[in-house]
């Protein structure tokens, strides 16, 4: 099963910084006793991380998660909730970035998240770019980056 935990891009400086959101809905597979499981919260930041990575390469790179240096949830998610993802690029070469960021649910955190390593492969070897192209227009809604 493959989970789209990114509805929106709101924001995105390419290489620098994205700011992105999640709305939950009660009919997600995916609840457990009635909350978002903690991973998964981990891993919407780390798609805004990844939309990141492909943007700021023009779909020519993809970020695939190596570590996580840390994260701390501090909150719950529950049906309904948006989760507003921001994410920062500390440090990006050819071969890695590094990534650090923050999820939040009306203005309280949930997650924060730090050093987060990820290798930088060539995204034609893991999907379809055209796909990717139409994926990045319905979630960016045609802003220009």
């Amino acid at each position: 099963m493959r989970f789209h935990l990114i509805d929106r891009i709101d924001a995105c400086e390419p290489g620098q910084h994205v700011r992105a959101r999640k709305l939950t809905s009660r009919s997600e597979t995916f609840w457990r006793d009635g909350r978002m499981p903690e991973p998964l919260i981990l891993e919407a930041l780390c798609q805004a991380g990844t939309w990141l990575v492909l943007i700021g390469s023009e779909r020519r790179r993809r970020a695939a998660l190596l570590s996580v240096g840390s994260a701390t949830f501090t909150g719950a998610v529950e049906p309904g909730d948006v989760l507003d993802l921001d994410v920062r690029v500390e440090s990006m070469s050819d071969e890695t970035a590094v990534v650090s960021g923050r999820v939040s649910v009306a203005g309280e955190t949930v997650l924060e998240a730090r050093d987060v390593m990820c290798a930088l492969i060539a995204a034609d070897t893991l999907e379809d770019l055209e796909e990717t192209a139409r994926m990045q227009d319905r979630l960016t809604q045609g802003m220009v980056l």
